[in-house]
């Protein structure tokens, strides 16, 4: 139980403290270094678009609210480009995070993937991110400590998670709404597909495991980034369902506290992360232009940009912005005692889902390992589905390749989105390049055989 306390207290720092997770190729460079960004701001979506003009492509990032089960503002980004032919059918791809921050944690792959698009894609994609209810920017109305009366009866669990990601993808991914703002058009209007494809990082990877077991008829394919096979303590006691005890909520707000200190924050970072660069402010970090080298005056002052992000603006520093608001601590206290998803464990649900798996593993993370990647990998192998399932690993990479790796995973996610059936997935090219060159240092790329995931040590098993 102490060392299951221990590690859970470790994972709640990745949970609310991260979201928990070469340059951009030599010609692209330049481009992203020099170009300009025009921000429009649009009054009747509450939105905040960001046109940005080069000569790969016009990319666009919108920030909207949708609302859970009528009484929950959830916030949201779609990113596309905005060149395209009208007339094409957008393909959905949601990105789901760690826990504990928003869907600015995808912002560096949402903009590689469109990059990717452009220069190799017969495609058109609609990116997706979303911040779970009680992280990001996504709260009850009127937060007030789990004592208001939106935060009556609420529980952060699994299947709450599960539920409001199933609303949405139903409601907004696959049935976007009628909109008329012309700036949303090129977005929306040609979203004709009925299924959406998955990529979860983190607790993300749970989710969409689960999520695709439960509705596998609204998932394309699912993409695990070091998904986290187990979710938190499950503590007795406590339902998690708001107002909290006495006792759930004085250790919440004690451990709450702990976690979201700046300093532990940076510890649970630099663990999780193989170079600090990726997420110390030395780059810029939002979606308009990342990986540029941060100018000194951005690093003081930590200016905003449009997409969400900051310009040289620590990842710490959004993180611990993520838990000032008045929820924070009902929150975690909730998610500590929350059960797991209900039926059905992560593995038990790996090996049922009737869609392809790509495994995409950072080979560096110290929690979530190869080893663990390596199960999945076998677990996938023994379905009795004629889906398609990879496993591809990136060394010098840690928990969170999505942000520490956005060129390599889109480099490997594209041919395997682009592929029409499991027939091609099995055989596409995923690693087309060994060795892909991030702004902060060399990733390299490696598939990894069955027959090698299967042949699991003694040590790694264990």
């Amino acid at each position: 139980r102490f060392a299951a306390l221990c590690y859970a207290i470790t994972a709640a720092a990745a949970a609310v403290g991260t979201t928990a997770f070469q340059p951009a190729p030599a010609l692209l460079l330049p481009t992203l270094r020099h170009h300009e960004a025009l921000v429009q701001f649009s009054s009747t979506h509450d939105s905040i678009t960001t046109h940005n003009n080069h000569n790969d492509g016009q990319y666009q990032l919108e920030q909207k609210t949708w609302m859970f089960q009528d009484k929950y503002p959830i916030a949201y980004e779609m990113a596309a480009t905005t060149d395209s032919d009208e007339d094409a059918i957008a393909v959905p791809i949601l990105l789901l995070n760690g826990f504990g921050v928003g869907s600015f944690h995808q912002h560096r792959l949402m903009r590689q993937l469109l990059i990717e698009q452009n220069q190799q894609s017969k495609k058109r994609y609609v990116i997706y991110g979303i911040d779970y209810l009680g992280q990001g920017k996504s709260w009850p109305k009127d937060p007030q400590d789990g004592n208001s009366a939106d935060e009556y009866q609420l529980g952060y669990s699994a299947d709450m998670w599960l539920d409001q990601l199933a609303s949405f993808v139903q409601e907004i991914v696959i049935s976007p709404p009628t909109d008329n703002d012309d700036s949303t058009t090129t977005t929306v209007n040609s979203i004709i597909n009925n299924k959406v494809h998955l990529v979860g990082n983190s607790v993300g990877g749970y989710l969409a495991t689960i999520l695709t077991h439960k509705h596998p008829q609204l998932i394309s394919s699912l993409t695990l980034l070091n998904a986290t096979p187990v979710w938190g303590l499950n503590l007795p006691g406590w339902d998690g369902k708001l107002p909290a005890p006495a006792v759930p909520k004085a250790i919440g707000r004690q451990m709450f506290n702990l976690i979201r200190n700046e300093d532990v924050i940076r510890q649970y970072l630099e663990a999780a992360y193989v170079r600090g660069e990726a997420f110390d402010g030395s780059f810029e970090d939002g979606f308009d232009g990342w990986g540029c080298i941060a100018s000194n005056a951005d690093n003081e002052n930590g200016a905003a940009t449009a997409g969400g992000g900051g310009r040289g603006e620590p990842l710490g520093t959004k993180i611990r912005a993520c838990t000032e608001g008045n929820g924070g601590h009902a929150a975690f206290a909730s998610i500590l005692w929350s059960a797991p998803a209900s039926g059905i464990s992560f593995y038990e649900a790996l090996q049922q889902v009737p869609v392809d798996v790509l495994l995409l593993f950072g080979g560096d993370d110290p929690w979530c390992t190869e080893a663990v990647g390596k199960r999945m990998h076998v677990t996938l192998a023994s379905r009795r589905v004629g889906a398609a399932c990879r496993f591809v690993t990136l060394k010098n990479v840690g928990h969170c390749p999505n942000h520490e790796a956005p060129t390599a995973v889109a480099q490997v996610l594209m041919p395997w989105l682009d592929a029409d059936d499991s027939e091609e997935r099995r055989v596409v090219q995923l690693n087309s390049l060994s060795q892909i060159q991030e702004p902060w240092g060399e990733v390299v790329i490696r598939e990894v055989s069955i027959e090698e995931s299967e042949s699991l040590g003694l040590v790694d098993r264990v």
